[in-house]
């Protein structure tokens, strides 16, 4: 296929559900560095009427052989995955316990109109008889969604009964406070702190 087919090939499929083709170039790109890699072959080219002609590409021997060690390592070796979420979620302190609240909910909302997108795909899938094979990732991401959004909401919910809260000066002075007793640890000779 040429890379515009394939980007629709992708969407048409609901794969651009778990890969990100929003942009073409990234297509191109990523054609661009497999084709550098050999991992895939021009096969031809077509005609376009008026525009530079199709370059139609195919897997060759090493990229077929590349894609398979790739799935398997990503089904079977969890990757340290830093995702932009947690690393917000590492930085709440900034805020206050209220716009954390509000800001969670907005997420459970968006998350929820997501779910409910996969869900209409799943039906979908499920109306054209299609395996749970070609189903799975769409029920991986409804669990993970689920999951999410019920941590999201019990956040929430330990925040507005007040079993969640925070504040800047509180938290700068607990700073104070371990900065001091690690001073403290420090200054003890150093066999002492080998024991402990």
């Amino acid at each position: 296929m040429h890379p515009y087919r394939l980007q629709q090939l992708i969407k048409e499929r609901g794969k651009d559900e778990v890969i990100n083709v929003r942009h073409r170039t990234s297509i191109y790109q990523t054609i661009d560095r497999l084709y550098r890699d050999e991992a895939i072959a021009i096969q031809g080219k077509k005609k376009n009427e008026g525009r530079p002609d199709l370059v139609v590409y195919e897997i060759t021997e090493l990229g077929r052989d590349a894609a398979y060690s790739w799935i398997r390592e990503m089904i079977s070796t969890p990757a340290q995955e830093f995702l932009e979420f947690p690393a917000a979620v590492s930085f709440l302190v900034l805020l206050t316990p209220e716009e954390v609240a509000r800001l969670f909910q907005q997420r459970v909302n968006a998350l929820v109109h997501s779910s409910k997108r996969l869900a209409e795909q799943f039906q979908i899938g499920e109306s054209l008889k299609l395996p749970r094979l070609f189903l799975l990732e769409a029920e991986y991401q409804r669990v993970v969604l689920e999951a999410e959004i019920n941590w999201l909401q019990s956040v929430i919910a330990d925040i507005e009964a007040n079993r969640l809260t925070w504040n800047m000066e509180e938290l700068r002075e607990r700073a104070k406070q371990n900065d001091s007793e690690r001073a403290k640890q420090n200054d003890r000779p150093k066999d002492e702190r080998e024991e402990d």
